[in-house]
């Protein structure tokens, strides 16, 4: 009864023990990863630290960070640079449609010039003016109408055969949209010459 037990019932329970699965680590326990190097934990230290304690400074690095990416949309507007592309210009698909656009003569790049230059004769108060001015209002919004179906139903039907496998939402409105600019206040800028094959 009091006798000291022998080595094999003190090894018993040592063997159950192994064969039960661990129990989760308790967040006081030891961590189970190398320890940083210093350099690593006084840079990640400093990053901690640069972050804003109240409102007012983290509204300011908002708006600083908010700031920066409009100026880099701005010069990837500018220059074509896909990476800072507003969302909706991004992809293949959208850089076939402008370049598709920026290829040819749209009769609705003309359509700002055509109307002061309209809005002048209406002016004028001669009556056979006034009538050629709303016979030309005619003849422009009727022109306008057919290229941009005309780019429509193209620009469709080459979007299939080249994006297949693409998301082609939206892009033919897109690009009629993009006609109705002049050519130099177009963004992003044109990167094709007017007759080359996008």
């Amino acid at each position: 009864m009091f006798r000291s037990r022998s080595k094999d019932q003190q090894a018993a329970p040592a063997k159950a023990t192994a064969d039960q699965p661990q129990q989760p680590r308790d967040p006081q326990a030891p961590k189970g990863r190398p320890t940083p190097k210093r350099s690593d934990a006084q840079s990640q230290r400093r990053s901690r630290a640069s972050t804003p304690t109240n409102r007012k400074d983290a509204a300011k690095a908002q708006r600083e960070a908010r700031r920066a990416d409009m100026a880099r949309q701005r010069e990837a507007l500018a220059s074509g640079d896909e990476r800072y592309l507003p969302v909706r210009d991004k992809g293949p698909v959208r850089r076939f449609a402008r370049d598709f656009v920026d290829s040819r003569w749209c009769v609705a790049e003309f359509f700002l010039p055509m109307a002061v230059v309209i809005l002048v004769l209406t002016m004028v108060r001669v009556p056979k003016i006034q009538t050629i001015a709303l016979l030309l209002w005619l003849v422009i919004i009727v022109l306008i109408v057919l290229d941009s179906v005309l780019i429509w139903v193209r620009l469709g039907k080459q979007v299939r055969e080249r994006f297949p496998n693409e998301n082609a939402k939206g892009v033919k409105a897109y690009a009629v949209m993009r006609t109705l600019q002049m050519r130099r206040l177009r963004l992003p800028k044109p990167q094709v010459k007017r007759g080359e094959r996008p």
